[in-house]
């Protein structure tokens, strides 16, 4: 069950639903793969439409770990995300707007 209140986003990958979520520990994981000191620039780069599908796999793969699922990078981008690249780009962007703010 998707709760906002706690940062869920649903995704419909290979035909199963999954949720995924951007915990503290995510976060920290998205950090290291995307090597950046903060979010603050990549945050930006989704608010100006310049995120890369490298973006896109990183923010999904961490979510869906802190979701409870076991996708690895790699795993996912073989993967069908139900509505294809941008339902995906459209997923990871809520994920960085759930995790810092509150729903409405």
């Amino acid at each position: 069950m998707v709760n906002k209140w706690r940062g869920d986003v649903a995704l419909v990958i290979d035909g199963r639903a999954h949720v995924a979520r951007l915990t503290l520990g995510a976060l920290v994981e998205l950090e290291d793969a995307l090597k950046q000191p903060s979010l603050v620039a990549l945050v930006e780069r989704f608010e100006a439409n310049r995120f890369s599908s490298r973006d896109v796999l990183c923010l999904l793969t961490a979510g869906l770990r802190a979701g409870g699922a076991d996708f690895t990078e790699t795993s996912l981008a073989q993967a069908s995300i139900e509505g294809g690249p941008m339902a995906a780009a459209r997923a990871a962007a809520e994920l960085l707007a759930r995790a810092f703010s509150v729903p409405s």
